[in-house]
């Protein structure tokens, strides 16, 4: 961790990393870029990573969970957890896990909810991930939720996880210390894309696309999303220039 790191670090009031002491945090990792510069951030906090991940019968499920071991590679994370709960996919309701539902092409201008939205997955893996820092006696629960700029998904918003900290709250030891940071909430792409080359994030290896796991279709959500935060940047794509 470079000085910059060590002084946010002492900021938060943790010790510097490779302390005795030093906090631990759950870290939500899908493969995504957004959760690996969320992940990139966490490390620069001065927290000792725990890596977890989601498995939830996803048309991708394959190539995200490759990028999450390539992630958690890259930033030599010892503690991983793969959860598989395809249940979601059993339940439906999403053209992510349900293959009479076609991904629809990107309409970013749209209000309503976009039919790519597993209903409350962030729910589901936010209780699995409090469950293990309870046992992990982790400080921290990191998850790179992103508001102002991105599909409209409902567990996506800043008022969700400030619910789910009071449930944290409520359902826990009494010792229990557990915060949810969401340190890209209030970011739009292009400052996402900014902030993890900032971080010297792995942005090559991040897997956004919703339907295919050999090149991004380019035409969902996600890939309309990501391209959009790039160009905006002025950053070319790594997954697409290597």
């Amino acid at each position: 961790m470079n000085e910059q790191g060590k002084n946010t670090a002492q900021n938060r009031g943790l010790p510097p990393p490779g302390t005795p002491g030093q906090p631990l945090a759950v870290i939500l990792v899908s493969g995504g870029m957004d959760s690996c510069v969320s992940a990139a951030c966490a490390l620069e906090d001065g927290y000792l990573p725990a890596f977890l991940h989601l498995n939830y019968g996803q048309l991708t499920m394959s190539r995200e969970l490759r990028a999450f071991h390539e992630i958690a590679d890259h930033y030599q994370v010892t503690r991983r957890l793969v959860t598989n709960v395809e249940y979601l996919a059993a339940i439906g309701g999403s053209a992510l896990t349900d293959s009479a539902i076609k991904v629809p092409q990107a309409d970013l201008e749209t209000a309503e909810i976009p039919v790519t939205y597993v209903p409350f997955r962030n729910g589901n893996i936010l209780s699995i991930a409090a469950s293990w820092a309870e046992v992990l006696g982790a400080r921290a629960i990191y998850i790179g939720a992103v508001e102002e700029d991105s599909s409209g998904y409902p567990d996506c918003r800043k008022s969700f996880y400030e619910a789910f900290q009071a449930a944290i709250r409520e359902g826990t030891r009494p010792e229990t210390q557990l915060k949810i940071i969401t340190p890209l909430i209030d970011l739009s792409k292009q400052d996402i894309v900014l902030k993890g080359i900032q971080l010297k994030a792995p942005l090559q290896l991040t897997w956004s696309c919703y339907q295919r796991e050999d090149v991004p279709c380019g035409v969902c959500d996600s890939c309309v999303l990501r391209a959009r935060g790039f160009q905006r940047a002025g950053i070319a794509d790594p997954i697409l220039v290597r």
